[in-house]
């Protein structure tokens, strides 16, 4: 699976935001002077930095002149009042851009904070790790995939063409979980492929069918206990479904693989920052 975010996707999708909001033109920044200003970013809150290569494109295709001087970079600790950077070039400019560079910064630092809040939870000496999920913004999947790698966490596969997951549907479709793992293997040997399970029962049969991880789906704490022992270190485990707070504590205790949440992606508050002229 890819990590690597190409510029072509993060060019494609500020040129998108920013068509969204200049449409015809910025009528309100044609009222100011052009000349060159200095701004400032400011964080108003704790954070977590994340969305650097898509601020930058948000200025720099409206005006390549714009020089923008990084006080801190993708991953670090912003706390209230910290100034992330300061830019320079012509107002006009700066102000058009201002609102999309923003909307990508606030975005993306408030995955990786959720992601670095998830993980300060994870049990002392615990091996657990912490993935994300597909429940992202549409037309964000790469960029938020990166928010969460800023904030510490690990990514699930990227789409569905990168690993298997054999869920419900898919297990009614193909006639059992035994059929779907075989089917698999046959088709792309090379994947690897996780299954969903609901119950003790449809674990037993996932191990029997020889697959790489289970995804304990809303199984309770006692479950999730009697799969770590059925399991043995035969497969993977990864325990999904509703997962905050003191329940990762519990579970990563437990020694379980993984842990994973749609919560970083799509239970998010925006990061607050400003941008400030300079006189």
């Amino acid at each position: 699976m890819s990590k690597i975010i190409e510029k072509k996707d993060i060019t494609l999708a500020v040129a998108q935001a920013l068509a969204e909001d200049m449409g015809s033109g910025d009528i309100t920044a044609a009222l100011c002077s052009n000349k060159p200003t200095q701004a400032k970013i400011i964080s108003r809150e704790t954070a977590i930095l994340c969305g650097q290569a898509w601020f930058i494109e948000s200025f720099q295709q409206l005006d390549s002149s714009i020089i923008i001087d990084w006080q801190h970079q993708d991953g670090d600790l912003l706390t209230a009042n910290d100034v992330v950077c300061h830019l320079h070039g012509p107002a006009r400019a700066l102000l058009s851009a201002e609102r999309t560079a923003l909307n990508f910064l606030q975005t993306l630092s408030a995955t990786a904070t959720v992601t670095h809040e998830f993980l300060q939870q994870i049990a002392a000496n615990s091996r657990t790790k912490l993935l994300d999920t597909r429940k992202t913004i549409p037309g964000l999947r790469q960029a938020q995939k990166y928010a969460v790698r800023c904030g510490g966490g690990m990514n699930h596969r990227i789409g569905l063409f990168d690993a298997y997951l054999i869920k419900e549907n898919h297990i009614a479709a193909c006639g059992s979980i035994i059929q779907a793992v075989s089917q698999a293997r046959t088709l792309h040997s090379d994947r690897s492929i996780e299954v969903e399970v609901e119950n003790i029962d449809e674990l037993r049969q996932a191990i029997s069918a020889g697959a790489d991880r289970a995804l304990l789906d809303n199984f309770s704490y006692e479950q999730v206990e009697q799969a770590v022992v059925l399991a043995n270190g035969e497969i993977e485990l990864e325990v999904s479904g509703n997962i905050e707070g003191d329940q990762i504590a519990r579970l990563s205790a437990l020694q379980v693989d993984y842990i994973s949440s749609g919560a970083l992606t799509k239970h998010i508050r925006a990061i607050d920052y400003s941008m400030r002229f300079q006189k």
